[in-house]
């Protein structure tokens, strides 16, 4: 019974993929002017460290969710010619800024990449409060 109950945990434990080079990243708000109104800027992107892109990645495209109020579009961008690099600074594109009319928000960056043929080659995501 002990040997079976080995083997089974052994083959779990070897059927998970394991990545240690998942596509991710975070991001800093940078020079955000303080909003707390309700009523959104048209902004720059925040700064993007990005880390373990998928090869093969042409395009990168970005989107925000407010985790609190999920139904408003704060929008997003795209780089359409992504040529490799990890940091993304601010003015690839613009946005509607994070601006919590009730205190602190949690928002959510989705970076998605995309290869030939407009083929999803991965996708992170990464969370961030405000203020």
């Amino acid at each position: 019974m002990k040997l079976l109950l080995k083997s089974i945990i052994l083959f779990l434990l070897f059927s998970i993929p394991i990545s240690a080079n998942e596509f991710s990243f975070t991001f800093e708000w940078g020079n955000l002017k303080s909003c707390t109104s309700g009523k959104p800027n048209k902004v720059s992107n925040p700064i993007f460290e990005l880390k373990n892109v998928p090869e093969g990645t042409k395009e990168l495209r970005f989107k925000m969710k407010d985790k609190d109020v999920p139904g408003y579009n704060h929008g997003g961008g795209k780089i359409k010619d992504y040529n490799g690099d990890l940091t993304i600074q601010p003015g690839a594109f613009k946005y509607k800024s994070p601006c919590p009319p009730d205190g602190s928000h949690t928002y959510e960056w989705t970076i998605t990449a995309i290869g030939d043929k407009k083929k999803k080659l991965g996708k992170a995501k990464a969370t961030k409060n405000y203020p």
